[in-house]
């Protein structure tokens, strides 16, 4: 049974098993990379009868960085790009929730990159909400946002024989998120 959006205010947590936080990058010009992460912790706070009261974060673990290829993520996980070693968290944390529409969402909020700190507004759609066979209250969001990856100091890139560079500068970032209600 789902619960009106008054009802969902409350404290959440995302669900690792059944949220993904993932990427896509352009590689060699022609194709495109996908990746996700698979460690990270999100908490939020929604207020359904004003969701710009509403808050959250998210962390996300740089080394759990996955392409598939793990002579690509040992690459990823250095210096050249997220420098997990020193650098072992991105964070996210809301600034700003505007309500578009009954189910579209902008989340302005500063995500932090290795030493840079910027703004950044994430369209958001409320896919919904349902009680889970174990009686926990989910709520589903589907996000994404484009980024230069520059603008957070993440440079390295190699030059093709032909033009161009192996790396693209833009890095679509995209949401699933599925939150359980806490209390």
């Amino acid at each position: 049974m789902t619960v009106t959006l008054a009802e969902l205010t409350g404290d959440y947590v995302l669900d690792p098993a059944h949220t993904r936080i993932g990427f896509v990058a352009r590689h060699a010009m022609v194709t495109k990379v996908r990746g996700a992460f698979h460690q990270f912790e999100g908490t939020a706070h929604l207020d359904g009868g004003d969701p710009s009261r509403s808050t959250g974060q998210l962390v996300i673990k740089t080394g759990s960085i996955d392409t598939g290829v793990e002579q690509r993520d040992e690459h990823l996980r250095t210096n050249d790009f997220l420098d997990a070693p020193n650098f072992p968290d991105i964070t996210f944390r809301t600034t700003k929730i505007e309500q578009k529409s009954d189910t579209d969402y902008q989340v302005t909020g500063d995500l932090t990159i290795k030493e840079t700190t910027k703004p950044l507004t994430i369209d958001f759609e409320y896919t919904g909400n349902a009680t889970d066979p174990y009686g926990n209250l989910r709520v589903g969001l589907e996000g994404s946002v484009t980024i230069s990856r520059k603008e957070w100091g993440i440079t390295w890139n190699a030059a093709l024989e032909g033009g161009g560079v192996l790396v693209g500068d833009k890095v679509v970032l995209e949401f699933d998120i599925s939150a359980i209600k806490q209390g």
